[in-house]
């Protein structure tokens, strides 16, 4: 394997993992707030609920844009390619 193969190698691990990280800890800090607002203020067990709909949601639009800088950066590289190389699905 070339170095260069395995630096990529490890970018692209970088990047799950990154992905795996801006999807868990939103979540995880709305109901940390929601623990400190019912240990806290007394308020209802009922919090946890919207908290956690409100950490999947922001959970995703973290996700969109991991995937929209992810999907930026493959289309700068394909700008940078030449005209004359193949790449899998083209072939003409």
């Amino acid at each position: 394997m070339e170095v260069r193969n395995v630096s990529r190698l490890f970018a692209q691990f970088a990047m799950v993992g990154q992905l795996g990280l801006s999807l868990l800890m939103p979540l995880l800090i709305c109901l940390f707030a929601c623990f400190l607002l019912v240990s806290k203020l007394s308020v209802g067990a009922w919090v946890y609920i919207p908290g956690f709909v409100l950490g999947l949601g922001s959970s995703a639009m973290t996700a969109y844009k991991v995937y929209l800088s992810v999907m930026k950066k493959e289309e700068k590289k394909k700008l940078q390619r030449g005209p004359d190389e193949v790449s899998f699905s083209k072939h003409i």
